[in-house]
């Protein structure tokens, strides 16, 4: 059983959030020093307070940034930390600046502007790896290898149009970190505890010294909304789940059963016992790593899903799962933006993977539909003639024509002329693996790419 101090030292521990809020610092700093300026503008604090407070608050940060500053577990979180700092270095003047300011408020505004500028980080990473699938692309445009379904070889397939598929799906990741900043795009300061504030604030001037492009419109919302955080940790868990896909993939083309690829060595790690291997660690820990951020996305979901309006205690809990979250999205990454540009292609070993299967049955299908025949009977004659070049272990391109002929007499001696490469060639729609289409997606993903890094 707990002694009664230890039970003390628990229940004092309990509602301390500093060990991690403290993130915040420059956001609370930053909003503090607005909503000082903005009070002094209104007339609601003198302009000698003000300045008082702003000179104080910009010492406490570089305190914080030299390591120098002392937190106190015993004040709870950075709003008071950063307040009875202030009051021991300016005195009474400090206790001005919570005027017309709730914590309600002033934490929902740390975070959202923490979220943006954690947005930004992430937007600008997931540029450097679209660039760097580009650039694969772009290096290995003639790379023939065989395309998947249900991890069966299907159908012959350029692998840059592999890497252009992924190009896409952190495309549509950029697209909803934009969206996910929009929503938190929105100034909450001025809301107080929940119903607003009885003092002449200029909202509007807040939200443009802290780059906000509108204010909250209603201030029950304000202070009890964290769909922004959902937004960020929705978003994330996708972008995580597409990263692991492209870990999944890595791990098994850099296998000596594929061959298709090396990772390069600072992104792979010896064994222990085994002086030969070199394992993917990087990605399979950002596999593993998906699931701590499909956590956080679901802890806050949960979390919120049964608070009434207005501010309860439980959004506290709100912010370390998001922390976590940003950390590992951001530093997965940086680390595939990397990985991907150094990994070594070999070329030979997918074109030989695709010339050594039956990835041109579907050609050879299309052949007898170009001559006349109904799909779904060419369909059949294609499936015979699979299998019986598989029960002699031979390739297609092994048969002879009096073979062919066994199975349709439309076959004549141009269909022993498919090839992974006219295969490739024949895809020739748009989003499809042509050479000629590839060479054009690239040409667009990098223009793609310059307009971001222009805007």
């Amino acid at each position: 059983m707990t002694s009664l101090g230890g039970l003390r030292a628990v229940t004092s521990a309990y509602t301390v959030s500093i060990h991690y809020d403290r993130r915040l610092y420059r956001q609370d700093i930053a909003g503090s020093i607005a909503h000082a300026r903005m009070l002094a503008k209104q007339g609601i604090i003198t302009s000698e307070d003000a300045a008082a407070i702003t000179q104080g608050l910009r010492e406490i940060e570089r305190e914080i940034e030299d390591g120098k500053f002392a937190w106190r577990p015993e004040l709870e979180d950075i709003h008071m930390n950063v307040e009875n700092r202030l009051h021991e270095k300016i005195g009474d003047a400090a206790g001005r600046l919570h005027t017309a300011r709730s914590r309600n408020d002033q934490i929902a505004l740390d975070i959202r502007m923490f979220v943006k500028d954690a947005i930004g980080e992430v937007l600008a990473a997931i540029l450097d790896l679209r660039t760097s699938l580009v650039g694969q692309a772009e290096s290995n445009a003639d790379a023939v290898m065989p395309g998947y379904t249900h991890v069966q070889r299907a159908q012959p397939v350029l692998f840059a149009h592999h890497m252009l598929a992924y190009f896409e799906m952190l495309g549509r990741d950029a697209a909803r970190f934009r969206q996910a900043f929009d929503r938190a795009d929105v100034m909450p300061l001025g809301s107080g505890a929940l119903a607003g504030l009885p003092y002449p604030i200029d909202r509007e001037f807040v939200a443009r010294e802290l780059g906000f492009s509108r204010i909250s419109r209603n201030s029950m919302d304000a202070v009890a909304d964290r769909d922004f955080l959902i937004d960020f940790q929705s978003a994330a868990a996708i972008c995580m789940m597409h990263i692991s896909r492209l870990a999944e993939e890595l791990v098994l083309w850099s296998s000596d059963e594929f061959a298709f690829l090396r990772i390069s060595e600072e992104y792979t790690t010896g064994s222990s016992i085994m002086p030969q291997k070199r394992n993917p660690d990087f990605a399979e820990l950002a596999r593993g790593k998906t699931g701590r951020v499909y956590g956080g996305l679901t802890a806050l979901l949960t979390l919120m899903k049964g608070l009434p309006l207005t501010y309860n205690r439980d959004m506290q809990e709100d912010k370390e799962g998001f922390f976590d979250t940003y950390d590992t999205l951001f530093a997965t990454l940086q680390i595939f933006a990397d990985m991907v540009a150094k990994m070594s292609i070999m070329p030979y070993r997918m074109r030989e993977a695709a010339r050594g299967s039956y990835v041109l049955a579907t050609d050879i299908a299309d052949y007898l539909v170009n001559k006349g025949m109904p799909f779904r009977e060419a369909h059949g004659v294609v499936a015979r003639l699979s299998r019986y070049a598989v029960d002699r272990g031979v390739q297609f391109e092994q048969l002879s024509l009096d073979e062919y002929r066994q199975f349709s007499t439309l076959l004549d001696e141009d269909a022993l002329e498919i090839s992974v490469d006219s295969s490739v060639a024949a895809r020739d729609v748009p989003g499809g693996t042509a050479f000629t289409r590839i060479n054009q997606a690239v040409a667009d993903a990098k223009a793609e790419l310059e307009a971001e890094n222009d805007g």
